[in-house]
């Protein structure tokens, strides 16, 4: 038995020197050190590669059938207060979304960004051209002569201006003589229009097509098919479209730098009637986990400009913040995958054997070196 453990030692492939033909130098400590702290700064960079997904990207034609897209948006107009933004979105089908409040949260905030109301979400509903108000049974409004139909009611502010637009005449400034007004508190308004800001943020839901969301000045409404706003008092020129854009993404949130590239954008108007516009490219993504959850949503690319629009040079448009998108048929897919773990053991083995190796090269290279010069010295003595 004891010659049986005698051959097997032969087979040891690490034979041990003896500590008394050791040589320890201050040169191998260094090399030493180095080469530990080069092995864990690797180890943990792979060690982190390890347990990050590998993901892998497919390109394909969409074929999906969501009939409908999420718009999730946060953007703050720092000089305008929210009773004189609106949110209006359009797509290529011809469906207008206006005043879109009942989707969207609007937040008054002062001009330091600092909120000063508690956020607002108002239910609004439109009402097409020919379309009467609900009587009251026990009143029915004067609409000033301005309905065209005589027995139509104009129980609130804005069921006369409706009727005063139909008419396409100009709408007191001062509205103290109409009776629903009253109660609007018009002047607290006006005083505030450009002494606050505001957040306007949500999520909107429209058609799966190309289209077009903004936030412009004034109460938006359609006449004869054209999309209009009313900035009535105050003048296209006064209103500064400063604002920043704290996120906006389609779809739920993926991993992806190109979800929301627009994050913390920020769009400066060095003058009245600025016009921002931000076309932008979708691309619908599939995004796979590891645990199999699939996750719609979408990346999207985008191009800026800027430019003001000048009433005297015949330029149309108006001042806000315009989205214009596209949808792009193609979709892109990503896949996590777990890191073969004997991938990461036999990354681990040549880290460890090659700094090892190298370092032993290198330490018996300084060690030959110098005991090479110290020779030399000695016989230079000699003479």
């Amino acid at each position: 038995m004891v010659r049986v453990f005698e051959k097997l030692r032969n087979f040891d492939a690490y034979p041990k020197p003896l500590d008394d033909a050791q040589v320890r130098t201050y040169s191998g400590a260094a090399i030493s050190i180095v080469s530990l702290t080069l092995m864990f700064i690797l180890f943990f960079i792979e060690f982190m590669d390890y347990m990050t997904p590998n993901i892998s990207e497919e390109l394909f034609v969409d074929t999906s059938r969501s009939p409908n897209i999420q718009i999730n948006l946060d953007v703050i107009v720092p000089q305008v207060s929210c009773d004189f933004l609106a949110l209006d979105a359009m797509d290529s089908s011809g469906e207008q979304h206006l005043e879109i409040d009942h989707n969207i949260y609007k937040r008054s905030l002062d001009l330091n960004g600092q909120p000063i109301d508690t956020p607002k979400k108002e239910d609004i509903t439109i009402k097409n051209k020919n379309e009467v108000a609900v009587v009251n049974e026990t009143k029915c409004g004067s609409c000033y002569g301005a309905a065209l139909d005589p027995n139509r009611c104009c129980n609130t502010c804005n069921d006369v201006r409706s009727a005063y637009r139909e008419r396409q005449w100009a709408f007191p400034v001062n509205p103290e003589n109409i009776t629903q007004c009253k109660d609007e508190k018009i002047d607290e308004k006006l005083k505030a229009a450009f002494k606050q800001g505001c957040q306007i943020y949500g999520t909107i839901v429209v058609n799966r097509v190309s289209g077009s969301f903004h936030i412009a000045p004034g109460k938006s409404f359609s006449i004869n098919h054209v999309h209009v706003h009313d900035v009535q008092p105050f003048s296209s020129t006064e209103f500064n479209t400063t604002h920043k854009i704290r996120h906006l993404t389609f779809g739920e949130r993926i991993m992806s730098e190109t979800h929301d590239p627009l994050k913390d954008t920020m769009g400066v108007a060095e003058e009245g009637a600025t016009m921002f516009q931000y076309y932008i490219k979708i691309v619908p993504t599939q995004y796979s986990n590891k645990k199999g959850e699939v996750i719609n949503s979408n990346q999207f690319s985008v191009t800026k400009h800027k430019k003001v629009i000048s009433i005297m040079n015949g330029e149309s448009g108006m001042p806000g913040i315009f989205f214009q998108y596209e949808l792009s048929p193609l979709m892109v897919k990503y896949t996590e995958k777990e890191r073969s773990l004997g991938h990461f053991l036999t990354n681990l083995c040549a880290i460890i054997g090659g700094i090892f190796t190298v370092a032993g090269l290198i330490d018996t290279f300084f060690f030959h070196t110098v005991k090479l010069i110290e020779k030399k010295f000695e016989l230079g003595k000699l003479h």
